[in-house]
């Protein structure tokens, strides 16, 4: 899928669009956050993890997989929570996010900077990257 943007000229320029799932993982009542790591794009943000979805994939089967490899965990996909797309410099990320149950003991960092779980009512209290910002405005009424 291409978006096509305004740029200040009033041209059309053609971006590219970045299909991307997340996990709100629940344990014990609580969200896992995660912060991206100095040096990458949105360095500083707090996020729900996960990641692109590859050639072919479901967005449930990239999710699961994702999680693995970034924090050697496993998880089961409860619940689909939203969609939504935030327009960033560098290309329109389309984000699916679904509610999960952590499976495994631990999340271990393997990318991200630092983590937090979180109460929904305490969500609001992060920096989060844009197109994470539907996702705890509907969880944190929870």
């Amino acid at each position: 899928m291409i978006v096509l943007n305004k740029v200040n000229r009033g041209e059309k320029l053609m971006t590219k669009t970045i299909h991307v799932v997340a996990a709100a993982i629940l344990k014990e009542g609580k969200y896992f956050c995660a912060q991206r790591p100095k040096g990458k794009s949105l360095a500083d943000f707090w996020e729900f993890p996960g990641g692109k979805l590859e050639q072919g994939e479901s967005p449930k089967v990239a999710l699961v997989r994702e999680i693995k490899e970034e924090f050697d965990a496993d998880i089961e996909i409860l619940d689909y929570v939203n969609e939504a797309s935030y327009d960033y410099d560098f290309g329109t990320v389309v984000m699916m996010t679904f509610e999960a149950r952590l499976l495994s003991e631990t999340l271990t960092l393997l990318e991200h900077q630092d983590s937090k779980w979180l109460e929904p009512h305490q969500l609001r209290t992060l920096n989060w990257a844009p197109v994470d910002r539907p996702a705890v405005n509907l969880l944190s009424k929870k």
